[in-house]
């Protein structure tokens, strides 16, 4: 059975995205959910001054390892302003600096499952589409991703009511299982 790391990209205890990770997680077959909350790994603001007094923050190490313990990621990125929440992009900063080969390489080349929801109703996404160019850069191995807009009108009773954004968030799911499956 793989071992799934679950987040929201959010500190907000009523995270949408969060809700939404799991969902998503929970629609996978022969896996071990292991759900993590932002607010679990607080982190003093990230500085390179900070760092050299007191080196890399322990709970960035201790995400880390979540990270390194999965064998895939399920991520769902809230949207604050058009870009990721100060708390996510913290997180990232923070692990960003811990010694590692390659280099910044926080994803370590795990298979993820690339989400974000809104309540919004437009039918972009920025936080999505800035991630799915910049996460590369850092070891994600993005296999599928989907954003659901208007979380409020599309996802009630734990489900998502609308039938076009059911089918192109299960290509995406289905898509994301089967590189689940081919795992060693």
């Amino acid at each position: 059975m793989k071992k799934i790391l679950v987040f929201g990209a959010s500190n907000s205890k009523h995270s949408i995205n969060k809700q939404f990770a799991i969902y998503a997680a929970q629609h996978l077959s022969n896996v071990e959910l292991q759900v993590a909350d932002l607010n679990d790994y607080k982190l003093p603001l990230y500085s390179i001054d900070l760092q050299r007094e007191e080196g890399v923050d322990a709970n960035a190490i201790r995400f880390s390892e979540l990270i390194q313990e999965s064998d895939a990621i399920v991520l769902s990125l809230a949207e604050y302003n058009g870009l990721h929440t100060s708390a996510f992009k913290n997180l990232c900063d923070w692990m960003s600096r811990i010694p590692m080969d390659p280099p910044m390489h926080i994803w370590q080349g795990k298979p993820m499952f690339l989400l974000s929801t809104s309540p919004s109703q437009r039918p972009v996404n920025n936080v999505l589409r800035v991630s799915k160019e910049l996460f590369p850069s850092f070891g994600a191995r993005i296999i599928a991703d989907f954003y659901l807009p208007s979380f409020h009108h599309f996802f009630r009773d734990d489900e998502i009511i609308d039938e076009v954004q059911r089918t192109a968030f299960n290509i995406q799911k289905n898509k994301f299982q089967a590189s689940i499956d081919a795992l060693d």
